[in-house]
């Protein structure tokens, strides 16, 4: 084994605490990458606040991370030390399934390995995450990092990007697409670059009206201020698509309005349980859809695309040893739009 520093959770009550880390040793196919910055995503609070303390396995969040390549296992043939790359949150998979020869790891019928809190398929061990300055991984789970992204800033497309990244593309967003992106946080100020640069004609919908300068700053066309009843009602069956990524449960009524006939409404901020009245569907023939994370080949077109057109998070970068100053702020959502852990102070 080899070990590594990081940032361990004991409850749900209790800062998160700096401690020795375990890491197996490089199997064949494996590379050890020195993590250089880490996104905090909202499913980390999430996984900390349904943590049970010390009857838990160890928790140590970070799914979302960039950095350099130290040391390659025997059979690694496409990556060197030195190569920058990124890993987001799953880390393996069957490879057998349909699922997985589609190139759609993300939905592994066997259940993905998740990048923490997931369980290893050769020894059975919890998975540890990026909240740490090494992680050992699966070369085929590791992504080149392009040239020209910022490696901070990057971060946060492992997760936030993809997941938004993968709906437009299997909707067919493009020139002439209408597209309405709810919420403007993480995933939504990423949702409405991506459209942008897809070349479709893209509205933020929100219901905080101080954010429509920052939705004209990421290149959205429009704004529609969703406690407006005159201006949402003119915009009933207007759009294509319409990417809700608010994360708290709310009703999917009004969104589902705005549809065009034939549309879709892909929900990817609240995963709990949504009620839809069947007429919201009926009249318009709309489709409600869902997706999350994203498979390899995704994963791979989404950070080529982010390099050509220049695409990254908005971040904000804290040195690690203030990770519950993000955790915090994030419960808060005092944040636009990513946290990313700078992880140069555990070495």
């Amino acid at each position: 084994m080899r070990s590594t520093t990081g940032w361990r959770v004991d409850d749900a009550a209790t800062p998160l605490r700096r401690v020795v880390l375990p890491r197996r040793d490089l199997r064949p196919d494996d590379v050890a990458v020195r993590v250089d910055h880490c996104g905090v995503c909202y499913s980390d609070l999430h996984a900390i606040d349904a943590h049970g303390g010390g009857g838990s396995p160890v928790l140590v969040p970070g799914h979302e991370f960039t950095g350099v390549v130290t040391e390659v296992g025997r059979d690694v043939v496409r990556f060197t030390p030195g190569d920058r790359v990124a890993v987001g949150n799953i880390v393996d998979s069957c490879g057998t399934c349909a699922m997985c020869t589609a190139g759609q790891q993300n939905f592994c019928r066997e259940f993905p390995t998740l990048t923490y809190g997931g369980v290893d398929r050769h020894d059975g061990s919890t998975t540890l995450g990026a909240y740490s300055r090494e992680y050992v991984v699966r070369d085929r789970f590791t992504h080149p990092l392009p040239d020209g992204l910022d490696p901070a800033a990057a971060a946060p497309l492992l997760c936030a990007g993809v997941t938004v990244w993968e709906p437009l593309r299997a909707l067919g967003v493009g020139p002439g697409s209408r597209v309405a992106v709810a919420g403007l946080g993480g995933l939504g100020h990423l949702a409405v670059r991506f459209a942008v640069a897809l070349g479709a004609d893209t509205t933020v919908v929100s219901r905080s009206p101080g954010k429509a300068a920052d939705a004209r700053r990421l290149g959205a066309h429009d704004f529609l201020d969703a406690t407006d009843a005159a201006r949402t009602a003119a915009a009933r069956d207007t759009f294509d698509v319409v990417i809700d990524t608010i994360s708290v449960r709310h009703d999917l009524g009004p969104y589902l309005s705005l549809v065009a006939l034939d549309g879709t409404l892909c929900q990817i901020g609240y995963l709990g349980e949504v009620a839809v009245r069947t007429t919201d569907l009926l009249i318009g023939r709309k489709k409600l859809g869902s997706a999350g994370s994203g498979g390899l080949p995704a994963t791979a077109a989404m950070l080529d695309f982010c390099a050509r057109h220049g695409i990254v998070a908005d971040v904000e970068v804290l040195p690690s040893a203030r990770v519950d100053e993000a955790l915090d702020r994030l419960r808060r959502n005092d944040i636009r739009y990513r946290f990313v852990l700078d992880l140069s102070d555990l070495s």
